[in-house]
């Protein structure tokens, strides 16, 4: 009752936005059921398109990035010109066709063009998405609201390889049917965004209200760093763009690597993949919480959890056995970038123009996601090259590790000269 009675006074709708934190959970859910579905049948996709290459096999995540990658920009830009929903529905139509065109490829040529187009479909999504919750969801419920709409995506993971390893590889299920069960879910999502989402954007209306109801709900406004390339915004993308590197190489590949080099077989692989899905929630709940409470800590719960991340990262291929292994995997989706992803969310819309969170968000998920059209296909030459991808594992530490270097140093080390240049002037 009292959480409510908050949330009206400071001028957000209660319920509208505890529908827009569901609705947009499920929608994650959705895509990542998309994602991870065809990585564990790699071998059985290649029974019906022919024998192909990792570093080939690689290209189909790769062809998704890509189309993903550009699209965040330009979305963005479509979001705050447009409107969420103008911008997302039609984009989910284009994901529905690109699924129907890979549940009927014959070919890599034909699987390659659906990636493509499921890529540029979704991402209408993520600019759309994260304005349309920081516009609607009070500053002090962001970061554990933004953490439920993320778990979306761990459901989504573990269920795509929890259902392509059981129902193909277990059932003998047609992998093609898996893909038309991913088909009929878009429907109904795109169903569930046309009723539930407004078609006007609720910031218009806060802009509306007295002076008093805007500052509540952005209190930071002032933030001296705000803006789209500020060293904090840019230090925000380098370090997403480490982050993502390394989580959607384990993504493309860790179930590759539990079966051929750890002798990992049929559900045990998916399984054992998705322990990062489950992993993530109860963390990405649990910082994220702690994030709300103690705001001003972001930077540094920030570089704990992505250090941590890079040592799982390492722990997770030099592991003797492999109870060590997937306690290395645990730790990684406790700790790592699905646990970070609302913080981070947050300290973008913390420090970006409040007047183009679209736009803000896009070139954010766009640096972001850039890693994830390179982890794939890299990791896949690496693996023909040396047989082992190992040093994948690696080298995505290794970025991880320099892209939280980067962060600390921008956010860390200037805010304390800003304080010494302060008590300087006074």
């Amino acid at each position: 009752m009292s959480n409510s009675k908050v949330a009206s006074n400071s001028g957000f709708d209660p319920l509208y936005w505890k529908k827009i934190v569901v609705v947009l959970c499920l929608g994650w859910a959705v895509i990542w059921i998309y994602r991870t579905i065809l990585t564990p049948i790699f071998p059985e996709i290649q029974a019906t398109i022919g024998a192909h290459s990792n570093a080939e096999m690689g290209l189909i995540a790769s062809f998704y990035f890509f189309a993903y990658t550009g699209m965040q920009i330009p979305s963005g830009i479509l979001v705050d010109k447009f409107g969420k929903k103008v911008v997302l529905i039609p984009g989910f139509c284009l994901f529905i066709i690109a699924t129907l065109l890979i549940g009927n490829a014959t070919s890599l040529t034909m699987v390659y063009a659906g990636s493509l187009l499921a890529g540029m479909g979704c991402g209408s999504y993520y600019g759309s998405a994260y304005s349309l919750s920081s516009e609607n969801i009070p500053l002090e419920r962001r970061g554990l609201a933004t953490a439920i709409i993320n778990s979306g995506s761990a459901l989504g993971m573990a269920i795509g390889l929890i259902a392509s390893s059981l129902l193909v590889k277990s059932v003998g299920m047609d992998w093609q049917l898996t893909i038309f069960m991913i088909t009929a879910l878009l429907v109904i999502m795109t169903l569930v965004f046309a009723v539930v989402i407004k078609g006007g954007s609720y910031s218009s209306h806060l802009a509306s209200q007295p002076t008093s109801t805007t500052a509540a709900a952005a209190p930071e406004e002032t933030n001296e760093s705000s803006g789209l390339f500020s060293m904090r915004m840019i230090s925000a993308y380098v370090m997403y763009f480490a982050t993502c590197y390394g989580y959607y190489m384990i993504v493309t590949w860790l179930p590759s690597f539990l079966q051929q080099e750890r002798g990992f077989e049929g559900v045990a692989i998916g399984f054992s993949s998705a322990l990062v899905a489950f992993a993530s929630v109860p963390g990405a709940l649990f910082f994220s919480r702690m994030s709300d409470r103690f705001r001003n800590k972001k930077v540094q719960l920030i570089i704990f959890l992505e250090l941590c991340a890079a040592v799982m990262l390492v722990c997770t291929v030099i592991s003797p056995d492999s109870t060590t292994l997937l306690i290395s995997l645990i730790l990684y989706g406790l700790l790592g970038k699905l646990a970070v992803d609302p913080i981070m969310i947050s300290f973008v819309a913390d420090n970006a123009p409040k007047k183009g969170y679209g736009t803000s968000f896009g070139v954010f998920n766009f640096f972001g996601m850039s890693s994830s059209v390179i982890a794939p296909f890299l990791t896949g030459v690496i693996s023909d090259n040396t047989g082992s991808k190992v040093m994948g594992f690696y080298i995505s530490a290794g970025i991880l590790v320099v892209g939280t270097l980067i962060f600390f140093i921008v956010n860390v080390l200037m805010k304390q000269k800003s304080k010494r240049q302060t008590a300087a002037q006074a």
